[in-house]
């Protein structure tokens, strides 16, 4: 996700993105844990997602 399409979103759908997000990166790393990813590339997009959506949501924060 890019980060204007971050931008674009509402804060009550930035944070349910939140949680799925994380939830997917949890998941993704434990089966990179058990045995290794095909692109393990994908873990680093996610991370980085993941700290996207929660950095505009304390930007949002801050504004208000």
């Amino acid at each position: 996700m890019k980060q204007s399409e971050v931008k674009e979103l509402s804060i009550a759908e930035l944070q349910e993105k939140l949680g799925e997000t994380k939830q997917s990166y949890a998941d993704l790393k434990m089966a990179h844990a058990i045995s290794p990813l095909e692109n393990p590339i994908q873990l680093r997009g996610l991370r980085r997602t993941v700290a996207r959506i929660a950095t505009e949501l304390t930007n949002r924060e801050i504004e208000q």
